[in-house]
Order: C-alpha cells, then structure tokens, then sequence
C-alpha cells in the first residue's frame, strides 16, 4: 500500500513549498522509492491558464497539455514523478466535478455538503494516483497557508487521510517562517502559531522545515520542539542557500530528513544514493567559465513568470561547465527608448525572447532581435520569441514594413503570423491553443537537427498562433532557414537565421524538459555558443589593451 506525504505551509505564502516538497522527493527516489507528486492549488479557477503571469507566474505545461502551477516545474526538474493532469488540483476542479455528479443525480437526492462530498473527492483524486501498483509514496502539496478560508477542505481531506490509513501511512511535514528582527535575532513565534492553527484542525505536524535566513542553532530547534510537540530532530532548519536550490537536497540528507521520513512512516532502513546531486552542485560551484544572458520579456518584474527558463538556462551552464549571470530586460522600455538597445546588450553573449501574449512590448522584442540577427549575437526565441523572429525577417529582409501577427494587429496587410482557419471564429481563451506534447521533424543539414542529433523530437506547446504558410516561400529565397515542421510539413516549428553563429527560434517550451543533471539539447547548445562569444570577446579586449 503507499503511503502518503502532505506538504503544508504557514506564516506566508512563497516560502518555498514546492522545492521542499520536490527535494523530499528527490530524497526518496535516491533510496529507490517510487514516488508521485501533486500540488493542490485552492483557488477557485480549474486551472492556470487564464490567470495573469504577475498573479500566478509560469504557467507550466505537461505532455498530456495541462495548465498548471509552476510547482509542477520544480516536481520535473527534481524527480522523474510522471505528471499529467491528474497530479493538479483545484478548488475549481473539484467543485465542478461535485456539481456535475449532483445535476447527474449521483447523490439520490441527498443535501451535497463539503463533508463528506468535497472531501471524498478530493481524497479520491489523491487516492487515484497513491493506487497505483507501481507507486511507493505519494507526496501531496496543499498550496497556500494554513488559516486560509480556502484551504480548509483540502486539510481536513489531508486530515482524513490519518482516519482512513492509520498513523503509519500518512506523513505531515509543515513548512514555515523563523522571521529575522531588527538585531538579528530569529522569531520563533510565527511558527509556534502556525503549528496551533495546524493543530486546531486536527494536524498535529511530523516534521518542521524552518525557513530562516541562517542556519537554527540547537537551542532555538528545542524551543521551537516543546512548543509545537514536534521532536528535536524533526525539526529542519531550512536556511537560505547561498548557490543554488539545487544544493536543497544535499541540506536535508545531511540534517537525516530522509531517515525520519522512512522512521516515521515505518519503512526500513535504507542506502542513500547521492551522486546525481552532488555532481550538479558541484559542478555549479567549481565553474570558472562565465557568461551573460539577456532574457527579454514583458513581465520581467516577476522573475516566477520565467522560472522554467530561467532554470533551464542554469542547466545549460551546468552542462559546460561554466556560471551563467541572466539578466532581465523590459521589452516596452526597449521600444520605448531606442538608446537603451546598445545599452542593454553590449556586455550580453546571448539573447533569448521567451513565450507570451498580447501586444505589449512586442516592438522591443522585435528590435531585440533585429539587434541579435544584425550584431550576430546568440539567440534564441521560444514560442512567441520564435514568432518574433519571423516579424522581424519580413519587416527588415522581405521589406514588408507592415508585417504583423494577427494577435497584435488584426488588420495588417501582411499578416505573417495567424490563427489556423477553423480556429478564426472561436473566441474563447485557451479554446483553440495547441497545447501538450507535439513531434517535430527536423530538416537535414540544419543547426537544430545537428543540436538534436535526431530527425524528430517530442516536445510540448502552448499557443494559439502560427506561421503563415502565405509568406513560406519568400522566406526560404530570402535565406530564412525553415528547419522544423509538424509530421505533415502543414506548420512551421523551427526557424534559423542564415550565416549567424547561432540563431534559433522553435514554436514550442523546451525549458519546460530541461533537467539539472540533463540540460536540453538547445540549452546546452545556446550556452556553448554564447560561451564562444564570450572567449571571442575576452580576447578581443585583451588585444587591443
């Protein structure tokens, strides 16, 4: 039978569940235990695809094409948990299953309330991954903290959980904040609150993860055990890392996290295979080689919103050895201030434009590009970045000073980027986006199908709006490279600029496959090459010095 973990937090939100929760499965998975992650998120929404990058951040995409919370991300990247749309759940979902079963009739006519019928479904949503022959431990992340209103059914689902299984198949470990004071001094009463508001419900925790800006010393770890009635060495000081989240696992091991995880929940003894973690921390902290990416985007002031990206980019320098500073450039100053191009990328070795939507900022990514085509800078475009390309190409090789996407200018005489033709009418949003995992066949004698080594990759998306096949010809005879395509050769996947050291642009999310211990294939590639730029420049200035 699996067991089952809830991962909870207190105090505040964006303490970091999702990384504790993904490094505890990382743990286990080290030890050879199967494990499945979901995140329960309880807004009201079905999922995230609707909501605002700067409410939200990253909408993460699963191959089956499930919006999701950005946590999922961190699931992937740490552990080889399958994730489909069934490891996400919301309050939305939950409601608008109960509601259905009621119209159906399901409940002979009896008063729904939230318990039992909320909380059954919730428990049967976790209980359908847990069942699973194959599946050892289930970790669950119940999203938000405790004393929200909206919280409440899925806890006490949790809670029932302990009712149902009995004491040694469910595991609670509690995530919250020890608050640093004017002087320096940590606070350990937030906690103490949060374990009481825990505890009123009916959770008594197994294990505190204190998040604090410096390692608790053993005085402050007891205090903190005889108030919350968890013992000493359950209670984990989660400290500020200093590297990278990556070292978070390696934190845990070494204050025995996993070892009371397998005591608690009464399962043996076992040998611990740490390797992997070590190498990419290692690897992380030894590099010597430096290098400077630009992300150029219209939500920069959230960095969340590009956390796939930005991790993938990590993974890229981790795969050549070599550190990598990013830094964030606001497309709607670019367009905004034509002197700030120069400005913004002159110490930049490779530039990449990511996904997005609406017309905000457009202008600055265009000119973005055009800077990287022209100057021969790296580049990469993702989804939108990869339609960026296209606009530029036709506005500033083709001629055709009109170009546009339809998404931004429904009326251009040039309409280079557009909806599919049964997709016009329909106006709902995400109701005609190409979502989930997609093949494309990459060309021969191309950059791409070089980096991949492979005439087909599988890879996921997340858009509405295509590469016009109108304007497919006047591409290729203006040296615009089409080097990816769906199976039938109907859409365009790939672009790459012709005699530049490394422009690329795909339609589709390969951060969204990119793994610490296993860069992507155009990652570790984009990194290689803005490395080259870096030497070619280095030695450069010190020639002319």
């Amino acid at each position: 039978m699996s067991k089952y973990i809830f991962v909870t937090g207190g105090v505040c939100s964006s303490l970091g569940k999702g990384v504790a929760a993904a490094s505890i499965g990382s743990l286990l998975e080290c030890m050879d235990l199967k494990v499945r992650m979901i995140k329960i998120d309880p807004y009201i929404n079905v999922d995230a695809g609707t909501m605002s990058p700067y409410q939200h951040g990253e909408v993460y995409v699963t191959d089956d094409g499930a919006e999701t919370d950005l946590d999922l991300g961190n699931y992937e990247r740490f552990t080889s948990s399958p994730l489909s749309q069934a490891h996400s759940i919301t309050t939305g979902q939950i409601y608008q299953e109960v509601i259905k079963k009621e119209r159906e009739g399901r409940f002979l006519g009896r008063t729904v309330q939230v318990i039992p019928h909320i909380t059954d479904e919730i428990k049967r949503r976790i209980y359908l991954i847990g069942e699973q022959p194959e599946v050892d431990i289930t970790i669950t992340e119940i999203g938000g903290t405790v004393g929200d209103i909206e919280s409440i059914p899925f806890l006490e689902a949790a809670r029932q959980f302990i009712h149902d299984l009995g004491e040694k198949y469910v595991l609670f470990v509690h995530l919250t904040l020890i608050p640093m004071v004017i002087g320096g001094e940590l606070k350990t009463k937030p906690t103490q609150h949060s374990v009481k508001a825990l505890r009123e419900i009916g959770i008594q925790p197994d294990i505190l993860l204190c998040r604090a800006p410096y390692q608790l010393d053993e005085s402050l770890k007891q205090k903190i055990s005889l108030f919350t009635n968890v013992e000493v060495e359950a209670v984990i000081s989660a400290y500020d890392i200093k590297t990278s989240i990556y070292e978070i696992p390696l934190l845990f091991h070494k204050q025995r996290l996993d070892e009371i995880v397998l005591k608690k929940l009464g399962i043996p003894e076992r040998s611990t295979n740490l390797n992997r973690w070590e190498n990419v921390v290692n690897t992380y902290n030894r590099a010597t080689r430096k290098t400077k990416i630009a992300i150029v985007g219209k939500y920069v002031d959230l960095h969340d919103t590009y956390k796939s990206i930005h991790e993938a980019i990590l993974h890229g320098g981790i795969a050549n050895n070599s550190k990598i500073e990013i830094k964030y450039v606001d497309s709607e100053k670019l367009e905004k201030d034509g002197k700030l191009l120069e400005e913004s990328f002159s110490d930049i070795n490779g530039i990449l434009v990511p996904g997005g939507f609406g017309q905000r900022g457009i202008q600055g990514m265009i000119e973005a590009a055009r800077y990287a085509r022209e100057k021969g800078i790296v580049y990469l475009g993702i989804c939108l970045g990869m339609q960026i390309m296209v606009i530029e190409y036709a506005r500033n090789v083709l001629k055709l000073e009109d170009a546009d996407s339809t998404e931004f200018s429904p009326g251009c005489r040039h309409p280079v980027i557009t909806l599919l033709t049964e997709q016009v009418d329909i106006k709902a949003y995400g109701g005609t986006m190409r979502l989930g995992k997609n093949e494309t066949h990459l060309l021969e004698g191309t950059l791409i199908r070089e980096i991949y080594n492979s005439p087909v990759t599988s890879e996921r998306h997340r858009h509405r709006y295509e590469v016009s096949n109108k304007y497919r010809k006047a591409y290729i005879e203006a040296g615009l490279i089409i080097s990816g395509v769906t199976p039938d050769g109907s859409l365009v996947e790939a672009v790459e600029w012709p005699n530049h050291p490394w422009g690329i642009g795909v339609q589709y999310h390969p951060e969204f496959k990119s793994k610490p211990f296993m860069a992507h294939p155009l990652f570790k590639s984009f990194i290689k090459a803005s490395l080259e730029t870096a030497r070619i420049r280095n030695e450069k200035s010190e020639r002319e010095n």
